[in-house]
């Protein structure tokens, strides 16, 4: 009797150990599939801002290019003005952000019309 308790016991025993393996292996399976879900996860993420990025990057040239533009039509008054805006942090008003805009177009029509 005492030789089929002592073969129970150890047999119990070799059993609780590989359901410990086993529950470690399926631990260490699901710790790696979050780890490959974060993974794919992270890598779409990074696309998307990388591609937001270049947008943003190509948006800015063209505003830069329509600043220089504007600077160069804009009469030194309006610079003047738009520069006292600046430094006294008060925003353009509607009229005035308007009368900038087309002042410069007026006098380039204008100019163009006797020479054609």
């Amino acid at each position: 009797m005492t030789v089929l308790f002592l073969e129970l016991e150890q047999h119990l025993k070799s059993s609780s150990g590989a359901s410990v393996v086993a529950i470690d292996n399926k631990i260490e399976q699901a710790m790696d599939l979050v780890k490959s879900h974060l993974m794919y996860a992270v890598r779409e993420e990074v696309e998307v801002l990388k591609e937001q990025i270049k947008e943003l990057i190509e948006k800015n040239s063209q505003l830069e290019q329509e600043n220089t533009l504007l600077k160069t039509l804009a009469s030194p008054e309006q610079l003047a003005q738009f520069q006292a805006q600046l430094q006294t942090g008060s925003p353009p008003s509607s009229s005035q952000s308007q009368g900038t805009t087309q002042q410069p177009a007026q006098p380039a029509s204008q100019g163009s019309g006797p020479s054609a």
